[in-house]
């Protein structure tokens, strides 16, 4: 099959704001992305958003990616017109000190710095700890409480703001926030390549999850009310090809390496060989993973329905700072395996492994 990334449509996604808990633009910009693709597309009261193809059919094959991404929570704003705050998500505090943010607030986007006393006023023992994050701020250039509550309220959140570029000469491309709008675009691109000729037997329901970094939480929902048959998470997993990064702590991975296939015990042996042959057989490049346990993915989730399971990574590096960095030949060759593979499912199969 031929396919290429829509560029113009992943720019508009990563830079959504869109912290966990907070979805509702992002979700908006994919349903009217899919409007005229999808048989039927539909919300539900935790703010999935689910795009399917064949709805008639009694076997149903679930597509995950979770829009949210980490951020952060207005929860006080001082006398000086300072924003205090707790994490969406998990954050490494030395990477915040000086980002910048934007917080959604009443009147639009409002710009702030994550502000922290500078290293020329720190004694030398200061110097040596890493920040805490009780101690970070948001700084939007306001002089009073006043002043600050005219442009936000409690309750309001931020996320770093930092845009899409493509980077060097190998379809590299550095965002915030890829984890995980680029496993939600995955699914929206899938679910426009089938739509282009339904031949195939099984349903497919495409979703874009909420609140993926406080718990798996929309994947739950949504696996319960769609009951899949199969169930396929794409998320972000770690490139391995940074020079701080051990291999025999992560696997031989490496952005331009193809899909990330994971292997484990949150993954069922039968759609892991299936998804492995067709890559095999397509010439798709690929990559594996061993995962021990429980993947902390939208896949956790969906196999406790019953569902056999998989889990596709996309290669990234700096997870959870506001530069993450993957490959779009990845993202391509994601899409081309999965719907091979839906395009395998026959009414014969039911991937049960004894």
């Amino acid at each position: 099959m031929s396919y290429e990334v829509n560029e113009e449509f992943l720019k508009k996604l990563v830079t959504t704001p869109r912290a966990t808990g907070y979805e509702l633009t992002a979700q908006r910009g994919i349903k009217e992305y899919l409007k005229k693709e999808a048989d039927k597309i539909y919300a539900d009261r935790v703010g999935n958003l689910y795009a399917v193809v064949n709805p008639d059919s009694p076997f149903k094959i679930m597509l995950a990616g979770h829009i949210d991404q980490i951020g952060f929570q207005i929860s006080y704003i001082d006398k000086k017109g300072y924003l205090w705050f707790k994490p969406l998500g998990g954050f490494d505090v030395t990477t915040l000190p000086g980002k910048r943010v934007k917080i959604s607030g009443k009147k639009g986007i409002i710009p702030g710095v994550l502000g922290k006393k500078a290293i020329h006023l720190m004694k030398p023992e200061e110097r040596k700890k890493v920040p805490e994050m009780e101690k970070l701020f948001i700084d939007i250039g306001c002089t009073s409480k006043e002043e600050a509550e005219k442009l936000v309220d409690i309750g309001d959140f931020a996320t770093f703001d930092y845009g899409f570029q493509k980077l060097g000469d190998h379809e590299f491309a550095v965002a915030a926030g890829f984890d995980d709008a680029i496993g939600a675009f995955i699914v929206t691109e899938i679910v426009k390549e089938l739509a282009k000729d339904k031949d195939f037997y099984a349903g497919v329901y495409g979703v874009s999850t909420v609140q993926e970094e406080i718990g798996l939480r929309g994947a739950t929902v949504a696996a319960r009310a769609i009951q899949p048959h199969v169930g396929i998470a794409f998320d972000v997993g770690h490139a391995a090809d940074s020079p701080d990064v051990k291999k025999k702590l992560v696997g031989d991975t490496k952005l331009g390496g193809g899909p990330i296939i994971v292997r484990g015990p949150n993954i069922n042996p039968v759609l892991y060989k299936r998804l492995v042959d067709i890559a095999k057989d397509k010439k798709i490049p690929y990559q594996t993973m061993a995962w021990h346990r429980g993947t902390g993915t939208d896949a956790n989730a969906i196999q406790l329905t019953g569902a056999a399971t998989a889990l596709i990574s996309i290669p990234n590096r700096y997870m959870h700072t506001a530069s993450e960095v993957i490959c779009l030949d990845d993202v391509k060759n994601i899409v081309k395996l999965t719907v091979e593979f839906i395009r395998s499912v026959i009414e014969t199969d039911t991937f049960i492994p004894v």
